[in-house]
C-alpha cells in the first residue's frame, strides 16, 4: 500500500527591485514581519500587484498579521490568480480542494493546479499528481500521477519525490522499479523528508534495490524516528530488541516504542505492553500491561485483544478494573503521558 502524506503548502510571491511598488509587502513577508506585512500589503494588492494579492491571500488563509479568513483569502489568491501568478494558482487550487472559503471542488482544484503546472511551478505539478493518484478532479490515472510527480521531482520537490518513489516501489503507474525507488527515496531523505527516510530503511532492510544491509536500515529508521516518524519510531524499536543492525538493548526497545506509542501506533502500543508484561527494559507492571492491550484492541488490534484476555485469567479483578480505568483516562488524553 502507498501512504502519501501530502501538507497544504501555502507559497508566497517574491519581487525583485527595491522600487517596485509591492517591495515593502514582499520585505515585511521575507523577514517575517507580519505587523508591517499586513500595513503594506493590501496597498500593493489594491494597486493590482498580484505579488501583494498572493501574499495578502496568505496572511488572511494563515492568520499571520491580520484575522484568520478564508473567504478573504479566497479573493485575493483569486485576483492574483487570475492574473497569471503561480503560486496564486496553486493556492486557489488548496482553497478548492480542502473547501476553505468555498464548498470543496475537486474539479476547480484541479483546474487551478494544472494552469500552474502547466508553467512548470512544482508545487502545483505535485498537488496536480496527488489529484490524478487519487482520482479528484480528474480521472484516477497512475500514469499521470507518476508524469506530474516526475516533473516536480526533478525540480526538487521533497514530497513529490517521495510520491514517484512510493509508485516505482509498487509499480503504480508503469512497471515496478525497485532501483528508481531507491533513488528517489535517497534524494527526499537527503533533504530531511521523514517518511522517505523510513522508507528507504525498510528497502536496505529487505534488500529491495539495494544490497540488504540492517545497520543502513538503522541509520535512516533513526533519521525519521528523531524527527517524529512513528513508523520509524516502531522501526527502530524493533531492531533494538532484536539486535538487528544495533546491538540488542530492551531499554532503547521500550524507549522508541513509548514514543511510537504515544503518537497512536498501535503495534507499537502493543508491544509496549509486551514489555510491560514481561519486564523487559522496564519494571514488569501487569497492570500496565493489560492498559496497553486493551489500548490497542480497541482499535482493532486483534493481537492485542488476545494478550489482554489471556493476561486477564492471571491478574486479580481489582487490577483488571484499574487497567480498564487506566485505558479510558489514557485515550482521553491522546495517550501523551501515560506510558
Amino acid at each position: 500500500m502507498r501512504y502519501l502524506v501530502v501538507l497544504p503548502v501555502l507559497v508566497i510571491s517574491a519581487c525583485a527591485g527595491n522600487l517596485h511598488p509591492d517591495y515593502a509587502c514582499w520585505n515585511a513577508f521575507d523577514k517575517g514581519d507580519f505587523t508591517a506585512a499586513a500595513a503594506a500589503c493590501p496597498d500593493g494588492a489594491k494597486q493590482g500587484f498580484m505579488a501583494s494579492q498572493n501574499n495578502l491571500g496568505v496572511m488572511y488563509s494563515l492568520g499571520q498579521g491580520v484575522p484568520r479568513d478564508h473567504a478573504e483569502a479566497l479573493k485575493w489568491f483569486g485576483k492574483a490568480a487570475t492574473k497569471g501568478s503561480l503560486p496564486a494558482q496553486n493556492n486557489l487550487g488548496l482553497m478548492y480542494r480542502e473547501g476553505q472559503g468555498v464548498a470543496r471542488n475537486d474539479a476547480e482544484a484541479a483546474k487551478w493546479f494544472g494552469k500552474a503546472a502547466d508553467k512548470n511551478y512544482m508545487w502545483a505539478q505535485n498537488n496536480l499528481g496527488l489529484m490524478y493518484s487519487l482520482g479528484r478532479g480528474v480521472p484516477k490515472d497512475d500514469a499521470q500521477a507518476l508524469s506530474w510527480y516526475r516533473k516536480a521531482a526533478e525540480q526538487g520537490h521533497a514530497g513529490a519525490q517521495f510520491s514517484l518513489a512510493q509508485m516505482y516501489r509498487d509499480g503504480q503507474g508503469g512497471a515496478r522499479d525497485d532501483a528508481a525507488a531507491i533513488q528517489w527515496f535517497r534524494r527526499a531523505a537527503e533533504q530531511d523528508h521523514a517518511g522517505a527516510q523510513r522508507d528507504l530503511g525498510l528497502m536496505y532492510s529487505l534488500g529491495r534495490g539495494v544490497e540488504k544491509d540492517e545497520a543502513q536500515a538503522v541509520s535512516w529508521y533513526r533519521r525519521a524516528a528523531d524527527q517524529g516518524h512513528p513508523a520509524a519510531q516502531f522501526s527502530l524499536a524493533i531492531r533494538y530488541d532484536a539486535g538487528l543492525g544495533v546491538e540488542r538493548d530492551d531499554a532503547e526497545a521500550v524507549r522508541w516504542l513509548r514514543k511510537a506509542a504515544e503518537q497512536g501506533n498501535v503495534t507499537a502500543q502493543r508491544n509496549l505492553g509486551l514489555m510491560y508484561r514481561d519486564g523487559r527494559g522496564v519494571a514488569r507492571d501487569q497492570v500496565k500491561a493489560h492498559m496497553l492491550f486493551d489500548i490497542a484492541a480497541a482499535q482493532g488490534d486483534r493481537k492485542a485483544a488476545k494478550n489482554r484476555d489471556t493476561l486477564a485469567r492471571r491478574i486479580a479483578p481489582a487490577d483488571i478494573s484499574r487497567a480498564r480505568q487506566l485505558a479510558r483516562d489514557c485515550a482521553a488524553q491522546a495517550y501523551r503521558g501515560c506510558f
